[in-house]
């Protein structure tokens, strides 16, 4: 391999080197053995309103992203903690990896109070909530990749605006697997265990903004339609060949640099075309050059299915949990996936309902087969658990109790903003 391709400026000229480029990279071997967590929160000013970039670099100082301060040395938290900030303030820790659940709650813990502090002191106030209940979707981030995102998803609809702005998550994430089998059983065991865990830990029932429809989770339901070519669930027959058919034709959403003959800060991309396109030369007259593995790089970072590779196996499917409940599915993920047995026991539990996405998100504990095996898969994450064995047991038993994370019927009807 020439220096060139190392440092991801030699030209992609085959799909098939950009499939096994995407193989490489996003599935790393080894033995399962750390994981790791992202907490969003929503944030206000004492006024309501949406802090300002300004205001987030001054409260964060040493710890502030390049988002908002291209020189910072944005050091970790205490807890090993990075801090990010998405489109419409919301503020974000990314966990260093660890070997126990126990130590990255200890940690992820420790960081959040030091960040709730941090950001008092300049009158900005975190909230639990994955959905904003108040205010209209406002990007305040002018990021080039952030514009561009915004002009594909305002072509399809209101709902990637809602996301990006008025949305927050719990993601988990956990190593791939020693080996391709190993890959295969752990990739497939996360998706089929997916829409019970959207039903478990759903708790968005209302999102400012949002078009008529009742659902449980309202922000799922913004990834489900706002650009489904980059969001829809990968197939699973081939785990690492499919994904890699799948990265390659998702479309572009952003090119850095921008397109031919548009400023450099323009990163959109005219219609609706493939990054498989790109390498085939259909857009060479659009964006005036050919991609790269750097391109390839960055095309990865803008594609978001419920679960997505990036070496690792990141779960994007959760609602972030009001106060500390985060800690719970992070330990049932931990639990449900520390060995290969219960790997394929949370499978078969799963399987009744693998693939019923939607009806997971609108739906939630309503549906009795979801309810069924949500309560099974956190009894069973309960049996392989420590120290969070009692919480486990709790959310098992609110589960068949039809109950969401706030304690309401699920089903409960709320009033429309």
């Amino acid at each position: 391999m020439t220096m060139a391709t190392r440092t991801g400026s030699a030209r992609l000229t085959t799909r098939a080197a950009a499939e096994a480029y995407v193989g490489g990279v996003c599935f790393k071997l080894g033995p399962p053995r750390l994981v790791g967590a992202e907490l969003e929160w929503l944030t206000s000013t004492p006024d309501g309103g949406r802090p300002r970039p300004e205001d987030f670099a001054v409260a964060l100082g040493p710890h502030a992203p390049s988002s908002i301060v291209p020189d910072t040395p944005a050091r970790p938290l205490p807890g090993g903690s990075v801090v990010t900030l998405e489109p419409g303030g919301q503020i974000e820790l990314s966990s260093a990896p660890m070997s126990s659940v126990e130590e990255l709650s200890a940690a992820l813990t420790a960081d959040a109070d030091r960040l709730e502090r941090l950001l008092a002191e300049s009158a900005i106030s975190m909230r639990s909530g994955a959905a904003d209940t108040e205010r209209a979707a406002e990007r305040i981030l002018p990021a080039s990749r952030y514009r561009a995102m915004q002009d594909r998803f305002d072509r399809i609809g209101p709902f990637g605006r809602l996301m990006m702005c008025n949305t927050t998550a719990t993601q988990v994430s956990v190593d791939a697997g020693a080996d391709e089998d190993e890959i295969a059983r752990r990739w497939r065991a996360l998706y089929a265990i997916g829409p019970a865990m959207v039903a478990a830990f759903a708790c968005s029932p209302r999102l400012a903004g949002i078009p008529g429809g009742r659902w449980a989770s309202q922000r799922m339901r913004t990834w489900f339609e706002l650009d489904p070519g980059r969001t829809a669930p990968p197939l699973l027959s081939d785990p690492i060949g499919d994904y890699a058919k799948w990265a390659v034709d998702a479309p572009l959403l952003c090119v850095r640099g921008g397109c031919g003959g548009r400023p450099d800060d323009d990163w959109s991309v005219p219609g609706d075309a493939s990054f498989a396109e790109w390498i085939a030369g259909g857009l060479d007259s659009v964006i005036g050059r050919g991609p790269t593995l750097s391109d390839l790089d960055y095309h990865l970072t803008t594609l978001f299915p419920p679960v997505r590779a990036t070496g690792y196996f990141e779960v994007r499917y959760l609602d972030a949990q009001p106060g500390t409940g985060w800690r719970t599915p992070l330990a049932a993920l931990f639990a449900l996936f520390g060995d290969p047995a219960t790997v394929d026991e949370a499978t078969a539990i799963a399987a009744p309902t693998a693939g019923r996405w939607r009806c997971a998100a609108e739906l939630g504990l309503i549906e009795p087969e979801l309810r069924t095996a949500a309560a099974a898969l956190l009894d069973l994450a309960a049996s392989r658990s420590g120290t969070f064995a009692p919480d486990l047991d709790v959310a098992a038993e609110r589960c068949r109790r039809g109950r969401t994370v706030t304690g309401e019927p699920a089903g409960t009807k709320v009033a429309r903003r």
